[in-house]
């Protein structure tokens, strides 16, 4: 843990370049901030989730929703679409959902000339955020077709590409509890989610309002605050901000010492590889961003490692035996990692 390390700062060096970021950034944050605040006024005492969400999507990836059915994983997904003013898609997985009930098909149809030709109708995939709803129980053929055009940005039917639409964001559920008859997600489909973000009970005081506020006459609606262009321009400047040299070097020590080869307790089964580095880095930029900062710091890393990380790590049998907890173990390889 305390090997010198090498400079993985990716701070600018032109006085120009650095003031014409901060501008944008700027010029951008109200509107993001609008965006947080209008999902906030739909979705209760939901905001560390609301905040992961739109890191996630800020950073051009997918998020894994798992929560108890009830706590608002589907308005979620509406209340992000209407405040992003994204063309929003749904998709109901089922143990019968085919590829092709996802990604759409070829028909054979006859053309005015008397001739047959295929034509191709697109499915579902094709709008800019999509939900798939409770993906582990579709079969993992389903799953791949889903998981292809999420990496890829394309899919591929009877030999042809067809670009999805850009932005294209991916935001699945599950039910933690309910696995009789699903077909849980392996590792290598669970790393291409950028979080796993997990939906808890609200407290009191927010079960309260939604008791009262989401029985009233005027359903909780969010209004549109942030336009797809200005998304997409928050997505290139969260890849363009700067990264001090102590938050790489954080996310660097982090990211190792949570492999068995560097676990001396021997609690690891596996851990994450560099796309969860990658993952790291971005999102910790996004947070800052989303809270009106131009570079991130450590508080940024403290606040993302459970999400970004809990979906890429295994523990050994004995180590869930004696009732440690992955969360735990990542909380306490963050603050190891924080210690310079």
């Amino acid at each position: 843990m305390n090997t010198a390390l090498p400079d993985l700062s990716t701070t600018s060096g032109s006085p120009e370049t650095e003031n014409d970021l901060v501008r944008e950034a700027e010029s951008l944050c109200a509107s993001l901030q609008h965006a947080r605040d209008a999902i906030a006024e739909a979705i209760l005492g939901q905001n560390e989730v609301i905040e992961q969400t739109l890191v996630t999507l800020l950073c051009g990836g997918h998020a894994l929703l798992v929560g108890l059915p009830g706590l608002g994983k589907t308005s979620l997904v509406h209340a992000t679409a209407r405040a992003l003013d994204m063309q929003e898609g749904r998709i109901q997985f089922t143990p019968d959902l085919l590829p092709g009930d996802i990604l759409g098909s070829e028909i054979l149809e006859d053309g005015d000339d008397g001739r047959r030709s295929f034509r191709f109708l697109p499915g579902p995939i094709f709008c800019r955020l999509l939900m798939a709803d409770e993906i582990n129980r579709a079969s993992p053929r389903t799953q791949s077709a889903l998981l292809q055009g999420m990496q890829e940005k394309f899919i591929t039917v009877a030999g042809k590409r067809y670009d999805l639409p850009t932005p294209f964001h991916v935001l699945a559920t599950q039910n933690p509890i309910e696995q009789e008859g699903t077909y849980p997600l392996p590792e290598a489909q669970l790393d291409r989610f950028l979080m796993h973000i997990e939906m808890r009970y609200p407290n009191l005081e927010t079960e309260q309002r939604i008791l009262v506020e989401t029985t009233g006459e005027k359903p909780l609606e969010a209004n549109a605050a942030l336009s797809i262009e200005n998304l997409l321009r928050a997505q290139m400047l969260v890849r363009r901000m700067p990264v001090g040299e102590r938050v790489a070097n954080m996310i660097l020590r982090l990211i190792r010492s949570a492999r068995p080869d560097e676990d001396a307790d021997g609690k690891i089964l596996w851990g994450p590889s560099s796309r969860a580095g990658q993952a790291l880095m971005l999102a910790s930029r996004a947070r800052a961003l989303l809270q009106g900062r131009f570079a991130p710091s450590a508080e940024d890393i403290h606040a993302l490692a459970v999400p970004i990380l809990r979906h890429r790590m295994a523990l050994r049998f004995e180590a869930i035996a004696a009732g440690t907890r992955v969360e735990d173990l990542i909380l306490e390889r963050v603050n190891q990692a924080d210690t310079p």
